[in-house]
């Protein structure tokens, strides 16, 4: 048997304000934006050479309920899990893109790590793997 994991939603509160975060700011590919219906989009966006991989699928709410978990998917732990193959490089993107940093850089026995907030709260590992 053979799975993969290929999409994981993230709730948004606008689809071009996401799409503009993540592309212009965590230099993420936009992998397809079709539109569906008169408001909702089928958005899909990868890291840098992460187009084979699993991708993010930008969720516009829909419903009070989805906008209500908007930013805490997770109850407040890290959502979303980012390897890097140049901590350095990555880390100082986040800084000179004014992308807040909710825990500095620390060497840990997996790696180099640090935790950063997306354009709505949710907190990510961006993670140089040892």
């Amino acid at each position: 048997m053979k799975q993969a994991i290929v999409h994981i939603a993230l709730v948004v509160e606008d689809y071009d304000e996401a799409i503009a975060f993540y592309t212009q700011k965590l230099h993420f590919d936009l992998i397809e934006d079709t539109q569906l219906s008169d408001t909702k989009r089928w958005v899909l966006v990868a890291p840098p050479g992460g187009s084979h991989g699993c991708h993010l699928l930008l969720a516009k709410a829909a419903t009070a309920e989805q906008q209500s978990r908007i930013g805490n998917q997770t109850g407040g732990r890290v959502f979303l899990f980012l390897h890097t193959d140049n901590f350095s490089r990555d880390y100082q993107n986040l800084l000179d893109h004014d992308i807040k940093i909710v825990r500095t850089p620390s060497v840990e026995m997996y790696g180099t790590v640090a935790v950063f907030e997306d354009l709505y709260g949710n907190l990510w590992d961006l993670i140089e793997p040892q």
